[in-house]
């Protein structure tokens, strides 16, 4: 399995984010892994929403007191 990719959209706001991780995932084939670490608590929910629109899978969502990581399977 290859290791994934980390996008750091840190500190970015609503609609940053998002963009951020199309633009990432059209750069990658399928079953990628993409981690995203994110501070907007918007993602959380902006995220999953476009990989349901867009046919991605998020694998897994943490969230702690300072960041949200977020892991998608990339699906194409």
């Amino acid at each position: 399995m290859k290791e994934a990719i980390v996008l750091d959209v840190r500190k970015l706001l609503c609609p940053l984010p998002v963009i951020r991780v199309q633009q990432r995932i059209q750069t990658l084939q399928t079953e990628d892994r993409l981690i995203v670490l994110a501070t907007d608590p918007g993602v959380l929910y902006d995220i999953p929403a476009w990989c349901r629109i867009h046919g991605h899978k998020v694998v897994e969502t943490i969230k702690n007191a300072q960041e949200i990581k977020i892991e998608i399977c990339v699906i194409h």
